[in-house]
């Protein structure tokens, strides 16, 4: 069995995360990744660990603002209730923002879009999300769609969790041609 090295890592994904996150949202991307060779950091706003919606405990790598854009390769935006205590910190929209200006990835599933819309990123964009903020995403300017995957650009976005193996393979395969592309 191989395993990965410092040598071997593909880039930085950070994943977004606060109390009452989607516990699947977040483990099942974050080994995905991993398992496709990218680091995956977790990264919240203050505290050293929080709980999942069904419980599950996360200890954080650190706090949104030690992780600057220009090191990473993506952010993923996972929903629960967390994306709501997310999207009022200036700087997990600071650092939204500049990864999506950057042409870097940015994922997002379930209620994650709702710290897109909070970035303003949305505008004529094409998202899937729970449907639960289908009004949110379109009265923020994107066109909605029902659809277990939605890429536009740097941008992809999934619905639920029985969606996560599709959201997997678009969020690498995204990747991997951003980094063709730079």
């Amino acid at each position: 069995m191989a395993t990965t090295t410092v040598a071997d890592v593909r880039g930085t994904v950070l994943v977004l995360v606060a109390d009452d996150y989607e516990d699947l949202e977040v483990w099942y991307p974050k080994l995905r990744l991993e398992e496709a060779g990218y680091e995956v950091k977790l990264a919240g706003l203050g505290a050293t660990k929080y709980h999942g919606k069904h419980g599950y405990p996360c200890t954080v790598d650190g706090d949104v603002g030690d992780f600057p854009a220009s090191t990473l390769s993506g952010v993923l935006a996972p929903g629960g209730w967390a994306p709501d205590k997310l999207r009022r910190d200036a700087t997990v929209l600071d650092l939204v923002r500049e990864l999506h200006e950057a042409g870097r990835m940015v994922a997002t599933i379930c209620h994650g879009p709702w710290i897109l819309i909070s970035a303003g990123i949305l505008h004529g964009r094409t998202l899937t999300s729970s449907v639960g903020i289908r009004d949110d995403v379109t009265n923020a300017g994107a066109v909605w769609v029902d659809r277990p995957v939605a890429v536009d650009g740097n941008i992809v976005s999934s619905r639920m969790p029985a969606d996560l193996p599709e959201f997997g393979v678009a969020m690498i395969d995204l990747l991997a041609g951003l980094q063709v592309a730079r």
